[in-house]
């Protein structure tokens, strides 16, 4: 079975000879109060420490002058991108066509983004199809409990429940493509059960799923007819998301992960047992009995219907584990998940309805602009893109704590509250993280060849989302910009360093760097791509009123990141600790 790995961060501003892990949780957690009540739960995140906190800088004079100079800049970058989103400036009709009717105070909406539209405009009828799925599942339960001649200790009555609810909804979902995922399913079940326990096992599960995103990619999904012209009729109920192979890239991280894990059952002494008090952790990392990798639990976790079209992801050993010793969701724990879900959705929508830069990206209607009005172009974009990726995985995953089973919470910082590379890729996308760790990263060396496994895991994360030289490039510019701050962490250590008042202010202005380049990689990779991100810098490098602004944000973004420095070193005299 493979370690947990933790990457300490020369920013992580605390010992680094503490001897826990990012994943490790063996307590009940204190609760956070104060500010850091802001912070987003998960269960793998605090453990409690015997070391001597800094006293807090709150109400130092150095503070202060941050306050007072986020008084300014917090506003000035607001209202930049809602002046340029105003009817009447000059660029306002290169865009207009994009925007449509909204429901805010007479504003128009900026819908455009398809990602996010498909999503947005489907709200109330997932929303019912939730409800239909809960009310389906309580009537169920009474049925079979009642039917029971005891209650049973596990949940394991549900599994035929969630398969026929599986079948109707990707049935109403892709229509008869339905055939070909349970096709694929069963090829990539027949792979781990012929395999079990031999090295042959992971080689060809990788390679066939490998072979299965390319091959989605470049036949689309396959039309029956190309297969035989009898089958022509078949491609006629193609379901409401005929696009199947699309949602596909998440399915497939489902089929990996039940056959390493199968695998790594195979090649384990077993005898292990959990409880319902069992961690996060625990349940991904402890084998179950073999018996347990049946056919029947495969395709029940992998078309789970909450987390089927986009996670979170969820490993078999910890969904089964779920229904082997049920865990307890309050429904406290769900309600104070669901305001989080709206008051996020009210943000994006007040963004979406009063700063038209998603509009305005596409259609490169920046002509005349700024440096200062590029930059926030761009960082509100990227505002954008978090919150259209963090609201599908909080709505899908509050579907499936109100069903029991509790997958990894995905987004656990706010984008702007990152200043390392590594931390950022540890909080965005967790899950997709925690997956990589465990099935990649650690199989392939880890911290022993970190370079050369950084370098692969970023050029397969860009490739499994889009099989595209943009996302490549950003795979790419994403490991070399991890390099400086691996090797600041060697020449400025904090266990060395740390207790010199010089070494946060050092760290900071790290924390600038790792911030532009992160940003550059995340417009190259999902906003602008190479072309635009080549204009964005011409604009801003190449003219003196550019350069100046280039300072002016470089010091502003050194003061957040103090502020970032003191609220995570509040987390910590409140007994949270993170890596991120």
């Amino acid at each position: 079975m493979p370690k947990d790995v933790v990457i300490n961060m020369p920013t992580d501003m605390r010992s680094q000879g503490s001897d826990f892990s990012t994943f490790d949780l063996d307590y009940t957690p204190p609760k956070p109060g104060g500010i850091t009540s802001l912070t987003v739960d998960i269960p793998t995140s605090s453990r409690i420490q015997n070391e001597p906190r800094p006293p807090p800088r709150w109400k130092t004079p150095e503070f202060v002058f941050y306050y007072v100079a986020a008084l300014f800049v917090i506003p000035l970058m607001a209202w930049v991108p809602i002046h340029l989103s105003s009817p009447l400036h000059p660029n306002y009709p290169y865009y207009h066509h994009r925007l449509s009717a909204g429901w805010m105070f007479g504003r128009e909406v900026d819908n455009s983004d398809t990602q996010y539209r498909s999503f947005r405009n489907n709200i109330p009828s997932l929303s019912f199809l939730v409800l239909i799925f809960i009310a389906l599942k309580y009537i169920y339960t009474r049925f079979a409990l009642r039917s029971a001649s005891s209650i049973p200790p596990d949940k394991f009555y549900l599994i035929p429940f969630f398969l026929i609810f599986s079948a109707l909804y990707l049935t109403g979902l892709h229509g008869t493509s339905i055939f070909k995922i349970i096709i694929i399913l069963t090829v990539n079940y027949w792979i781990a059960k012929t395999s079990r326990g031999s090295r042959m096992g992971p080689l060809l599960t990788w390679i066939f799923n490998g072979l299965i995103l390319f091959a989605n990619e470049i036949y689309g999904g396959y039309r029956y007819a190309s297969l035989h012209p009898s089958l022509e009729v078949l491609d006629a109920f193609q379901g409401i998301y005929p696009r199947w192979h699309i949602s596909f890239n998440i399915t497939m991280l489902r089929l990996v992960s039940f056959n390493m894990d199968y695998y790594w059952a195979c090649n384990s002494r077993g005898g292990e047992n959990l409880s319902s008090a069992s961690t996060e952790k625990q349940r991904a990392n402890t084998p179950l009995p073999l018996e347990d990798y049946t056919y029947r639990n495969y395709i029940a976790y992998v078309l789970y219907p909450p987390l089927y079209i986009a996670g979170p992801i969820l490993t078999f050993n910890n969904f089964m584990w779920q229904l082997r010793c049920p865990i307890d969701i309050p429904i406290r724990v769900q309600s104070r998940y669901l305001v989080r879900f709206l008051v996020s959705l009210l943000t994006m929508e007040t963004i979406l309805h009063y700063m038209y830069v998603v509009a305005i990206k596409d259609a490169k209607a920046w002509q005349g602009a700024t440096p200062l009005e590029l930059s926030m172009i761009g960082f509100w974009n990227l505002i954008v893109v978090w919150l259209k990726l963090l609201l599908p995985w909080r709505f899908f995953r509050l579907w499936s704590l109100a069903s029991g089973i509790d997958p990894p919470e995905n987004m656990v910082r706010c984008m702007v509250n990152n200043y390392s590379t590594l931390g950022f890729w540890r909080s965005w996308h967790r899950s997709y993280n925690l997956w990589i760790v465990r099935y990649i990263y650690i199989p392939l060396g880890g911290t022993k060849n970190i370079a050369l496994t950084t370098a692969l895991v970023f050029s397969f994360v860009a490739l499994w989302h889009d099989l595209s030289f943009r996302l490549l490039a950003w795979g790419w510019l994403v490991s070399l910009f991890i390099l400086p701050e691996l090797l600041a962490r060697y020449l400025l250590p904090q266990t060395k360093y740390g207790q010199f008042s010089w070494y946060r202010h050092v760290c900071a202005i790290g924390g600038v760097l790792n911030a532009v380049m992160m940003v550059s990689a995340n417009l190259v990779g999902f906003v602008i791509g190479t072309d635009g991100i080549m204009y964005m810098v011409s604009q801003i490098v190449g003219t003196w009123q550019g350069f100046r602004f280039l300072i002016g944000a470089s010091c502003t973004i050194f003061m957040g990141i103090q502020l970032m420095f003191e609220y995570r070193e509040e987390e910590m005299r409140r007994g949270v600790y993170r890596r991120c």
